[in-house]
């Protein structure tokens, strides 16, 4: 019996492997995409914010540590250790945050992930649609089954912010992170695959 080649329905591309090329994420407010060379300055800034996450980066923040962190979050990606965005706005894509998922184990089933956003986007659902672009492309593509979250245990915006997402705070842990001469609390924060039901978002790539 002859077969129609019309007929034939090619299968779907496979995505591609975010080790080799992490993909940019859309939503209706805001475009992450992997840290880039010419993100220098505006990260610098970022980054010396006063309570901005600090990404294991001394105080002060220089441009050869940021730099360098750049170049180590290219790395990390290709080895699958983890992966790094910039959070974008607006037609210019001002560049207003970062957030980073690192594995905690080697098959990348437990992630730890840490951002920080300018003081300009905070509270106005910048954050609810980064955490749920990561969210969704750390459960769906990644393959992640948990994700954990630190957060300073005086950070009520951020605990408020992580529960939106569903995440459920875990414990205390004591004087666990240093900021300059002092050791500070901070809050364990949990979420799962399993309670990400409301927060999926597609990730997949857009066809123009």
């Amino acid at each position: 019996m002859a077969i129609d080649p019309s007929a034939v329905t090619a299968p779907p591309a496979p995505a591609p492997d975010w080790r080799v090329e992490l993909p940019t994420l859309t939503s209706r407010a805001v475009t992450l995409r992997e840290p880039i060379a010419q993100d220098l300055c505006a990260l610098v800034d970022l980054l010396s914010i006063g309570d901005a996450s600090r990404f294991d980066l001394e105080y002060p923040v220089t441009a050869l540590a940021v730099q360098d962190f750049i170049e180590r979050a290219s790395r990390a990606r290709a080895v699958g250790q983890a992966f790094t965005y910039v959070v974008t706005v607006g037609a210019g894509r001002s560049l207003v945050g970062l957030v980073q998922v690192r594995q905690l184990d080697p098959a990348f089933e437990a992630g730890e992930w840490d951002g920080t956003l300018t003081p300009s986007s905070r509270g106005t659902g910048v954050f609810l649609e980064a955490a749920r672009l990561v969210g969704s492309f750390a459960f769906g593509s990644v393959g992640a089954h948990r994700l954990e979250a630190r957060v300073l245990l005086q950070n009520g915006r951020a605990s408020g912010a992580l529960r939106k997402i569903g995440a459920v705070q875990e414990g205390v842990l004591r004087r666990s992170m240093r900021r300059g001469g002092e050791y500070l609390d901070q809050v364990l924060w949990s979420v799962l695959k399993d309670d990400w039901t409301d927060h999926w978002v597609s990730t997949a790539p857009r066809v123009h």
